[in-house]
């Protein structure tokens, strides 16, 4: 079987608690397809491993539930610096499930 692999455009934006985490949201259609896909195959915390593409950056991270059933995309700082993304920038991602 092929990894499914979704692209969706999302603004970025910044976690409101401690810390400086910055997240995308993946849609939610795109969201409940893959909690029907990975039901049963999920990490820790409900976390899917994802490979993610943004502009000329391709890197290896986690997925994570929350509350209102869609996920969460976390995005590291040397990507947010090598794409030039701010807060409320629209990001364009392609996501591939791994493990498939």
């Amino acid at each position: 079987m092929t990894a499914p692999r979704y692209h969706f455009t999302a603004p970025l934006w910044q976690y409101p608690g401690e810390g400086s985490w910055y997240f995308v949201t993946v849609p939610e259609e795109i969201s409940d397809d893959i909690a029907a896909l990975t039901a049963g195959r999920r990490k820790g915390f409900g976390s899917v491993r994802v490979s993610v593409t943004v502009g000329t950056s391709r890197w290896q991270t986690s997925i994570f539930p929350t509350k209102s059933g869609t996920y969460v995309l976390p995005v590291k700082k040397p990507i947010r610096t090598t794409e030039n993304l701010t807060e409320g920038t629209p990001v364009e991602t392609e996501l591939e499930l791994a493990d498939f």
